[in-house]
């Protein structure tokens, strides 16, 4: 498990990549090299005071870790508290909070193997992808990767010239296809967004799904969904499709009133908490409305950082009782059966629940 505890990191570099996104270089001293080791496609999660209150953003490494360097890419996004100031503010010198790299949006990369690997990026989504699509070219000399990168306009492309690099370094296993709305290219097929109709084109006539080993999805909610729609059509399986969410929407009318319903009737039930070593016996609050913002309410120091079931920070493990999740889009089917929650995301239903996030 990823230490919970956030480190001072000083920044090397903010480079200018788009109009509205940089890209964050981190200086990282020896003491602190094996504690941010990452596998490609994990992130970090960030934690800084603004206007007086505490606001804690995750950013995907964009990176391969054979590149021996950490750096995230931001975009802004209207409203962003965090990103806005990444932006407009932060530079070279400065220091950040930072809890060591953790996510589970990870594939196990083998030199001997020779595989088909397709991403569908969206945006800033390109981030976690770029660390994985890097880490495929050069960990597994015989494998290929096809990108399909969808963007508003060609300035807006984060990581343009990079990726521009990639596609000549590896020109015979590298594919990158870029999708804009703002924009008309000769191929009809390439202009506007990455929807349901243009996935279903790509998976019908651009590449073959049933020969794919794995594909990487990462952007827009509604592209995301279109994809993943799109391939449990073509009988792909689950496990050959991995998603990293920056975002959900809101529960619906229904969702709500269920789950409200659920932490009224789970009211005074107790829990036995445990974490880094200390274990406290909590009263479930449903005006609360978590396990996870009970347990930091009753003293204990629960890491999190999106409170919106993606980022997984807030994993802990269910020892004993049952727990309902209102969502869940950070943990894979193999951790819920292994007992795990996104306690941000979690109801006891029983008395007598015991979670630990000692795992």
């Amino acid at each position: 498990m990823a230490s919970v505890d956030f480190h001072k990191l000083r920044v090397a570099e903010v480079k200018r990549e788009t109009p509205d996104a940089v890209s964050v270089r981190f200086e990282l001293p020896d003491s602190l090299r094996e504690a941010f080791a990452f596998k490609a496609g994990q992130h970090l999660t960030f934690r800084r005071d603004l206007n007086g209150e505490e606001v804690r953003r995750n950013y995907s490494v964009c990176v391969s870790p054979s590149e021996g360097v950490l750096k995230i890419g931001v975009k802004k996004i209207a409203g962003g508290v965090f990103s806005g100031w990444v932006n407009d503010e932060l530079k070279a010198g400065d220091e950040l909070e930072v809890m060591a790299p953790h996510g589970s949006f990870c594939w196990i990369f083998d030199p001997d193997e020779r595989r088909e690997y397709v991403a569908f990026a969206g945006g800033s989504g390109i981030t976690p992808i770029l660390s994985l699509m890097k880490t495929a070219l050069a960990t597994e000399p015989k494998s290929r990767f096809t990108l399909f990168y969808g963007n508003r306009n060609s300035p807006g492309v984060m990581f343009l010239e990079e990726i521009a690099g990639l596609k000549d370094r590896y020109i015979d296993r590298l594919s990158v296809f870029h999708f804009l709305e703002d924009e008309e290219e000769e191929i009809d097929l390439f202009n506007g967004r990455l929807d349901r109709e243009k996935v279903e084109a790509l998976l019908s006539g651009v590449v073959t799904p049933a020969n794919i080993d794995a594909f990487f999805i990462c952007g827009p909610g509604p592209m995301m969904d279109a994809a993943e729609e799109m391939l449990l059509a073509k009988s792909v399986e689950k496990s050959r499709i991995l998603i990293e969410r920056f975002t959900t929407g809101p529960l619906s009318a229904a969702q709500a009133a269920a789950a409200l319903a659920l932490e009224e009737k789970a009211a005074g039930l107790k829990m036995s908490v445990t974490l880094n070593g200390r274990r406290m016996q909590v009263a479930f609050d449903p005006e609360k409305h978590s396990i996870l913002d009970n347990v930091r309410a009753a003293g204990l120091p629960a890491p999190f950082a999106c409170k919106g079931g993606v980022c997984a920070t807030c994993r802990a493990k269910v020892t004993a009782g049952e727990v309902s999740m209102k969502v869940n889009y950070g943990l894979s089917d193999e951790e819920i059966a292994e007992g795990y929650v996104l306690t941000c995301q979690s109801t006891p239903l029983t008395e007598g629940v015991a979670l630990t996030y000692d795992v």
